[in-house]
């Protein structure tokens, strides 16, 4: 199991998720993607995105406006 992290702090709507994307498709099953950004829609499109494509989205926290989501590959 790999962790990769992506940082899309300063990036707005939809570049973190565009990120995400290209990210996930570089992973193998199992495969943990921590993502960083302060965009303030980035919560709920974090959460739409792996409604959509059935990754796991195991948490999101939020320090200082900055969000981190963690994501699973399935």
């Amino acid at each position: 199991m790999a962790e990769i992290k992506i940082n899309a702090q300063g990036l707005k709507c939809p570049m973190p998720i565009v990120k995400i994307s290209k990210g996930i498709k570089l992973m193998s099953v199992g495969d943990v993607l921590f993502v960083t950004s302060d965009d303030p829609a980035f919560k709920e499109d974090v959460k739409a995105f792996c409604n959509m494509t059935g990754n796991t989205l195991t948490a999101v926290t939020e320090a200082g406006g900055v969000f981190t989501a963690q994501i699973t590959k399935k």
